[in-house]
């Protein structure tokens, strides 16, 4: 087991994600919290996986100095990607509205980088999920966001709650990944940081 074979080292996530904690909860993986507030800004020059592959590394940066031998930071960001954009974190009720209004009827990505660092090497790695909407109604996408409130989500909407059960109608990849965290990417790539 995974967990096992962890026991030697000290797995530090720097995610306030409560769907990320619970994912690797879930993975029966022990792991402590840490956290450093970073201004994520990237170059506009980057598109997709870019992004999140750049952001990911930003977020480990704060920490690089002050890791010990045995630990291993786990950073992360993930995007929705539409038309060639960045849907990011809404910054009000109105701003989710546009956002699910411009996902409706229509295909987009999430994409997700996972960044493992250590002292004295850093993996990185990314995936990508398909997601499609139905025609959501203007009153299905109000009902959403006045009662769950998802501004701390990328794309403004949560796939495990009641906009993913009514309005999605396919999806190509990785549930897990539109949660918060490709979980069996990360196992794997985990699994072969311990092992080498």
């Amino acid at each position: 087991m995974l967990n096992d074979q962890l026991k030697e080292y000290n797995l530090i996530l720097a995610s306030a994600s409560p769907r990320r904690h619970a994912f690797l909860k879930a993975m029966l993986i022990d792991f402590e919290v840490q956290l450093h507030p970073v201004d994520e800004v990237y170059p506009k020059t980057l598109k997709g996986t870019e992004i999140t592959d750049f952001l990911a590394k930003l977020k480990a940066e704060a920490f690089k100095k002050n890791l010990a031998e045995k630990d291993i930071l786990i950073t992360s960001d993930t995007i929705v990607w539409l038309d060639g954009k960045a849907v990011e974190k809404p910054k009000n009720e109105e701003d989710a509205f546009r956002m699910i209004k411009s996902l409706s009827n229509t295909t987009h990505q999430v994409m997700t980088s996972i960044c493992f660092t250590q002292r004295h090497r850093q993996k990185l790695v990314n995936t990508t999920t398909k997601v499609t909407f139905k025609a959501l109604t203007d009153e299905e996408i109000w009902f959403y966001v006045n009662s769950y409130k998802p501004l701390d989500k990328a794309g403004a909407y949560g796939i495990q709650e009641w906009i993913g059960a009514i309005g999605i109608t396919h999806i190509e990849g990785s549930y897990n990944n539109v949660v918060g965290l490709p979980t069996h990417l990360f196992y794997e790539t985990l699994i072969n940081i311990v092992n080498t």
